[in-house]
């Protein structure tokens, strides 16, 4: 089984807007969907988004899949609704 999420780590990473806004965004998605990193509605600058799904990344909250000159992502649902129960609800009823 993989480690539990932390939470503490998990607030840090959602405490910035755009990354709430990334993984609410997935969390709309039916589960498994993988989204191009430069899908994301999110006026930053490329190396800022990159930084971005980094935290993402570390915290646990997504996977990442590099392929040719992009990359995609996909939330890691069943795992966040394990160690989290109610985040994701929580993120995706947030107003825009």
């Amino acid at each position: 089984m993989p480690e539990p999420l932390e939470l503490g780590v998990v607030l840090a990473a959602l405490a910035d807007g755009s990354r709430r806004r990334v993984v609410a965004d997935l969390a709309r998605e039916p589960a498994g969907t993988e989204l191009a990193c430069g899908s994301f509605d999110l006026p930053l600058a490329k190396a800022t988004k990159t930084h971005h799904f980094k935290v993402l990344r570390e915290a646990g909250l997504i996977t990442q899949r590099n392929h040719g000159n992009g990359s995609a992502v996909t939330l890691r649902r069943a795992e966040i609704d394990r160690d989290l129960p109610g985040l994701l609800g929580l993120l995706v009823a947030e107003p825009d």
